[in-house]
C-alpha cells in the first residue's frame, strides 16, 4: 500500500511580501506548582533595529516536571490545552486560565515511556497526541482520558522526532537509527526509508501542512535538509548549507517555506517549490528549536543564549527574549530554550526550558 497525503502551495519569490496562513493545528498531578505572571519584574527583552511595532513580554510560568521541557504543542480545537514533554519521561496536559494568580494548571500526566520523551504532537481535531521517545517507541495517546491507545514499535535506537499529517491518517518518526519510519494509526509501519537517507541521526521530521504537493522535510546530523516525496518515499531534494549537526526544522503555515537551524547558529530559509535556497538568518548560537508565527511574518529560533525573532519581511532579527536569570551559586546556569511552540492564535509564544519551566511570551503593542 502507498502512503498517500500531503504538500505544499507556490511560494513567493524571496523579494516579494511573504503570505503565511495560520494552519489547523494518567494520573492527577497534586505537586505541581504553577507561576502567575511576574508583573512587578520586567523580562529582559533586547531590541535591535528596526522595532517591531508589537513585542512579546512574558505572562506567566508552568512549573511540573522534572526535567528539562523538551517539546511543546498546541491545538485549534482546544486553546486552552497545552501539552509538554520532558525528560522526566512524562507528558502533561495543561488547562490554561491566563488569570493574575495563575496562567494554569497541570491537568493530567500521561505516564508510559521509560526514557526521555523528544517530540509531541497533537492531532488536527485536538483528540489525540502523539509522542517519541528515547525508548525507541511512539505513543498515540487519547487526551480526554489519558491513556495509551497504540504503541508504536520498529525503530532500533532512540527515537528523535514525530509528525501527524493534516488529516490524522499518516504518522512520520525519524530516529538515531538513521532511519525514517511512516506509520498509520494502528501502528503499523508502512515503509522505512532507507534508500539516499540520512548518514547519521534523523533530528527532525515534519509533514507539509498543504494538501497540494505532498511531501515530507527531514534533517539530520549528517548537515542535510532532505524533502521526499510522500506518494513514492523517493527522495526530492538534498538542501546542502549547514556547516553542523542540525537539529529543527519548522514548515510555515501555508507550506510554501522550510526553515532549518543547529550547532552553526544559522537558520537556513528554503523554497519547497522551487527546491532552492531563499537566504540565512544568523542567530549567533546553537538553535535547538524554531517555529513560524501562525499570522505574523516572524521566524522563533531557541538558542542556548535566547529566544531570537526574526522578522522575515525585513529579514532581520528584531528581538532577542530573555528569562530574569538569578545565579544561586557556583554551579548554577542560565536556562536555555529548548522548545517553542505558538498557540494557535499566535498571541502567545510558549518556550520549554533546562530550568524544567515552561514561559508564557505574550504578544503586546509598544507604548
Amino acid at each position: 500500500m502507498r502512503p498517500t497525503g500531503l504538500g505544499l502551495r507556490r511560494c513567493a519569490p524571496p523579494s516579494s511580501t511573504l503570505r503565511f496562513y495560520p494552519q489547523p493545528r494518567v494520573n492527577d498531578i497534586c505537586s505541581a506548582r504553577v507561576h502567575p505572571p511576574l508583573l512587578s519584574r520586567s523580562p529582559s527583552i533586547v531590541s535591535q533595529t528596526p522595532i517591531m511595532a508589537e513585542q512579546l513580554v512574558l505572562r506567566g510560568t508552568l512549573e511540573g516536571h522534572n526535567g528539562w521541557v523538551t517539546c511543546l504543542a498546541t491545538s485549534l480545537e482546544n486553546p486552552n490545552m497545552l501539552l509538554s514533554g520532558s525528560r522526566d519521561k512524562t507528558l502533561i496536559i495543561w488547562n490554561l486560565t491566563r488569570d493574575d494568580q495563575a496562567y494554569g494548571y497541570p491537568k493530567r500526566s500521561l505516564e508510559g515511556h521509560s526514557h526521555i520523551v523528544s517530540d509531541c504532537v497533537i492531532s488536527s481535531d485536538g483528540a489525540y497526541a502523539l509522542s517519541s521517545s528515547w525508548d525507541k517507541s511512539l505513543r498515540l495517546w487519547e487526551l480526554s482520558t489519558g491513556e495509551t491507545t497504540r504503541t508504536f514499535v520498529g525503530h532500533t535506537n532512540d527515537v528523535l522526532s514525530v509528525s501527524f499529517s493534516a488529516d490524522n491518517r499518516q504518522i512520520v518518526s525519524g530516529s538515531r537509527d538513521r532511519s525514517i519510519k511512516l506509520w498509520n494509526t494502528l501502528g503499523d509501519c508502512k515503509y522505512t526509508i532507507t534508500d539516499k537517507g540520512h548518514t547519521d541521526w534523523v533530528s527532525c521530521v515534519r509533514f507539509s501542512p498543504n494538501p497540494q504537493n505532498p511531501v515530507i522535510v527531514s534533517a539530520g546530523w549528517d548537515k542535510l535538509v532532505k524533502v521526499w516525496e510522500l506518494a513514492s518515499c523517493r527522495l526530492q531534494t538534498d538542501h546542502i548549507g549547514h556547516t553542523g549537526y542540525i537539529n529543527a526544522v519548522t514548515i510555515s503555515p501555508d507550506g510554501s517555506l522550510c526553515a532549518s537551524g543547529g550547532k552553526d547558529g544559522t537558520t537556513m530559509l528554503w523554497d519547497l517549490n522551487e527546491s532552492k535556497h531563499l537566504y540565512s538568518l544568523h542567530a549567533g548560537d546553537e538553535i535547538h528549536a524554531l517555529v513560524f508565527s501562525p499570522n505574523r511574518y516572524w521566524l522563533c529560533a531557541a538558542t542556548t543564549s535566547s529566544i531570537t525573532i526574526f522578522d522575515l519581511e525585513k529579514k532581520s532579527k528584531v528581538d532577542e527574549l530573555k528569562p530574569e536569570y538569578i545565579e544561586k551559586g557556583k554551579k548554577s546556569r542560565e536556562p536555555e530554550c529548548v522548545s517553542l511552540a505558538w498557540s494557535a492564535d499566535g498571541q502567545t509564544l510558549f518556550a520549554g526550558y533546562t530550568d524544567n519551566k515552561i514561559r508564557a511570551w505574550g504578544v503586546m503593542s509598544r507604548a
